[in-house]
């Protein structure tokens, strides 16, 4: 990156902290380093569960994911939740080919096989301090899937200018970017109204920037991150409209609205028709297989068009 033209744009930050999500709507892994590829951080939602019909299921349905807790292993991801033994899902692994639907998309997936159905089946089921042994046998009512990575799935055109981005079980984008003060700004509403502060896990971001005013994001143009071999540009396009997720306590998976009503209070954002945002959709314009680490210096123009 060239010092002089670095120094020139608006802003300057850094990369805080880095998340993948490895199996959707679950507990996210905090990295201090991660490959980016064209559908995002690596492994980042390339699973994901489902209902019998082949339906994805968040926290919105089952908050009880958000205690599903993976481990990324050379070979393998180990997931564990409360009352389960581990599950060890192996990264390579295929099994059937099934037709799977999120959101609009009717996407095909690798079915991870009836022993992940079952465990999920289980413990989605699980009241709260019963044991493993003391549930009876149920219709797998739940399966895990692995998303076909020779499938091409888009990224609405209409935001991202008309650039070719990809996605795996993402809800649209392949990145999510947020800042550490847009948090802090939240979490001063929260604590002023007599709430307790929260964390930025409930917003299942990819990359936590530093170093920015409050919801600067919002308003950034192209983003030059200083990556060891390369310049990686990472480009903003949609603000994140925001569902109940954020009112489940990753924790404990409990729900409740004070989150979510205090960003209605001061986050409808006139670009998606009033929706309530938090965080930028992002896809990437270069720099597939550079490494995003933490401590990085990332770069932009404030874009106000």
């Amino acid at each position: 990156m060239n010092p002089a033209k670095a120094s020139a744009r608006d802003v300057s930050a850094q990369i805080s902290r880095l998340f993948v999500h490895p199996v959707k709507s679950c507990a996210g892994v905090e990295v201090r380093e991660a490959l980016l590829t064209e559908t995002g951080l690596e492994l980042d939602r390339a699973w994901m569960v489902v209902d019998a019909r082949g339906v994805f299921v968040t926290q919105r349905e089952q908050p009880r994911l958000a205690l599903v807790r993976p481990h990324i292993e050379p070979d393998e991801l180990v997931l564990n939740a409360p009352g389960m033994q581990d599950l060890h899902i192996a990264r390579g692994g295929v099994n059937k080919t099934i037709s799977v639907k999120l959101w609009d998309d009717e996407v095909p997936a690798f079915d991870m096989g009836d022993e992940a159905a079952l465990w999920f089946t289980d413990f989605l089921a699980m009241s709260a301090g019963a044991s493993q042994a003391s549930r009876a046998y149920r219709p797998h009512a739940y399966r895990l899937v692995r998303f076909d990575p020779a499938h091409r799935r888009a990224s609405n055109p209409d935001w991202t200018g008309g650039v070719q981005a990809f996605n795996l079980f993402s809800d649209g984008y392949p990145l999510l970017v947020l800042s550490d003060a847009s948090l802090a700004e939240l979490n001063q509403r929260l604590l002023a109204a007599g709430h307790a502060s929260v964390g930025i896990e409930r917003f299942r971001p990819n990359i936590v920037l530093s170093g920015l005013h409050a919801h600067d994001e919002d308003r950034l143009g192209v983003m030059h991150v200083q990556a060891s071999t390369e310049e990686v540009l990472l480009k903003p396009v949609k603000p994140s409209p925001r569902c109940p997720i954020p009112n489940v306590d990753p924790q404990t998976a409990t729900i409740s609205p004070e989150v979510g009503d205090t960003l209605q209070s001061y986050r409808q954002d006139a670009r998606v028709e009033g929706a309530v945002t938090f965080g930028m959709n992002t896809i990437v314009l270069q720099g597939v297989g550079a490494t995003l680490q933490v401590g990085q210096t990332v770069t932009a123009d404030f874009d106000f068009g």
